[in-house]
């Protein structure tokens, strides 16, 4: 019975280790999404989301790993427990929280319009009347379309904005709609300075298109995410979360609270 008892708890020591170094692992979209997460020229992933994913994971004490999925396959790849948490600037919508649920905010930026330089300024239904409109597929700007655009403009989808960008470039729609701040970052690239010039912020429809990114969790992993939101707040009240938005951005991107 002593000898049970002593390879019953050596067993209990060993899960206890292997659960102690398993990896909380964070599935991110598989394409770059500056200046989020992009990778370097050594394959590794690197950017504002990425870094703040570090200051969360030191803070929870855990060794984080990365999922790589294109954007559409991440909400599935979560219910189907390919990773345990996305972390992918994606927005908390309704539409989304009836099949996942989400931690507290960590940003929140407007959605905006682009378009060639010699296009006027503009950004409501009359503004993209008869026009084609470049969206990444399954975002909330793609929602957004339906409600407020689609009676007046053509969509044509994309797996990824950087193939929206180069149509946008090409002449072959007339905009492209997007989160303000890879859409800021385009037009500040060589080509996106030559070609294209912000047209306007959409007026704001909570509904649609939520009230902040936030990282995706399981509806039943309540405990996962009630960690990551006390991470999140020790990292925003150490002033970490500052010390690194400073090194990407020359604003707040928080959002208003």
């Amino acid at each position: 019975m002593k000898i049970l008892s002593v390879l019953l708890a050596g067993a209990a020591l060993a899960v206890s280790a292997m659960s102690a170094h398993a990896d909380l692992r964070f599935g991110i979209m598989n394409e770059s999404y500056p200046p989020f997460f992009a990778k370097d020229a050594a394959g590794k992933w690197q950017g504002w989301e990425i870094d703040f994913m570090d200051a969360v994971c030191a803070e929870m004490k855990e060794k984080c790993s990365i999922v790589e999925l294109s954007w559409d396959g991440l909400i599935p790849a979560l219910q189907s427990k390919k990773f345990d948490v996305i972390w992918s600037s994606m927005s908390a919508t309704d539409e989304r929280r009836k099949v996942i649920d989400f931690t507290d905010k960590y940003y929140n930026t407007p959605s905006t319009l682009i378009g060639p330089k010699d296009q006027k300024p503009g950004a409501a239904a009359e503004d993209v009347k008869g026009k084609t409109i470049g969206i990444q597929v399954s975002t909330i700007q793609s929602d957004y379309y339906k409600k407020y655009f689609s009676k007046v403009a053509e969509e044509k989808t994309y797996q990824t904005l950087d193939e929206a960008f180069q149509d946008l470039a090409a002449g072959r729609i007339d905009y492209v709609f997007g989160d303000s701040l890879p859409l800021d970052a385009f037009l500040k690239s060589d080509t996106g300075k030559d070609c294209c010039a912000k047209m306007g912020d959409v007026a704001d429809d909570r509904e649609v298109l939520g009230a902040g990114v936030s990282g995706g969790v399981r509806k039943e992993d309540q405990a996962l995410k009630a960690r990551l939101n006390a991470a999140i707040a020790a990292v925003r009240a150490s002033g970490k979360y500052d010390e690194i938005t400073r090194k990407y951005f020359s604003f707040d991107i928080y959002g208003a609270k």
